[in-house]
């Protein structure tokens, strides 16, 4: 799938610095792959932390923005986080 900004939500920012949260059907690994959050460019920086919520499976992940050339976001690999209910 592709980038939806009516998924990108600013949760927090200061310093430079965002906390973004991201809910898409997208995998972690789609979402990370450069080039993914390219309309969100003006608004995104280096250093800024985006957490990323993938709805269909569900899971989650969080992940830093890697570089930002004004048109060409990268963020890194991230980190899964692991999402259950054992009750």
């Amino acid at each position: 799938m592709a980038y939806s900004s009516s998924g990108l939500t600013r949760m927090a920012g200061g310093g430079g610095h965002n906390i973004w949260f991201y809910d898409s059907t997208d995998a972690l690994t789609a979402v990370r792959v450069s080039g993914y959050f390219n309309d969100a460019a003006g608004m995104m920086n280096v250093g800024d932390v985006v957490f990323v919520y993938d709805s269909d499976a569900p899971t989650m992940g969080i992940s830093v923005v890697l570089s930002n050339t004004g048109s060409v976001v990268d963020i890194a690999d991230g980190t899964a986080l692991t999402v259950s209910d054992s009750d």
